[in-house]
């Protein structure tokens, strides 16, 4: 017999005996597993989901998938590129039953995803991070321009909103970003999420002629 069930949105045709991969699961190799999405079970269809089945699994071992090379390049006047890696974490099961009824009388421990268990801790965490909000302004108070510092509105696409960011992470005057190289632009354009405005408008440029004044 096989069954249809669903986890970390993926869906998975699977029979006794078989050893999958699904995203990471709340459990502890050598723990036995019950997933209740269950959208079929031998010829029986769900509407979405087959009532009162389930499939158990045993947790084999907690695992990462293969890396993931993500590479970004700009090709502009000053390019830049990045990359990064990453590898999905993984739970490693192998089904040992299959039930067409009764599962939600088994007893057994329901599949729950990772990302499920420390979503609902940070949820329970929200109230503790209230008194940060009301310090958002004085926060708003440091981004207003010193003294001395130039108006950086001058520079194409630059608003009130950009400009508070460019003053907060400390750049005040166009001598500064007059002096920005590769890696500055790439590092300012991450760190502030400008999406390649900085290249896009030519800001380094810009900052050149007005720095003469």
């Amino acid at each position: 017999m096989f069954a249809v069930l669903k986890t970390g949105g993926k869906q998975y045709k699977v029979q006794a005996g078989d050893v999958l991969r699904v995203e990471k699961l709340a459990a502890d190799a050598g723990e036995t597993v019950q997933f209740n999405e269950i959208l079929m079970v031998g010829s029986t269809v769900g509407a979405p989901t087959v009532a009162g089945a389930g499939v158990q699994a045993e947790v084999i071992d907690q695992i990462k998938g293969e890396k993931v090379i993500h590479f970004v390049k700009r090709r502009r006047k000053h390019s830049s590129k990045r990359t990064k890696g990453h590898r999905q974490q993984l739970t490693l099961l192998r089904v040992t039953d299959i039930l067409e009824k009764g599962a939600d009388k088994s007893g057994v421990k329901a599949a729950i995803g990772a990302g499920s268990v420390s979503g609902a801790a940070v949820a329970a965490a929200a109230p503790a991070k209230a008194p940060a909000k009301k310090a958002a302004p004085k926060k708003a108070a440091k981004a207003e321009a010193p003294a001395g510092a130039d108006d950086l509105k001058k520079l194409s696409g630059v608003g009130p909103a950009l400009e508070k960011k460019l003053l907060a992470a400390g750049v005040t005057t166009f001598a500064q970003i007059a002096a920005w190289g590769e890696a500055d632009i790439a590092e300012f354009d991450e760190k502030l999420s400008f999406k390649g405005r900085i290249e896009r408008e030519g800001w380094v440029e810009q900052a050149k002629e007005l720095a003469k004044g």
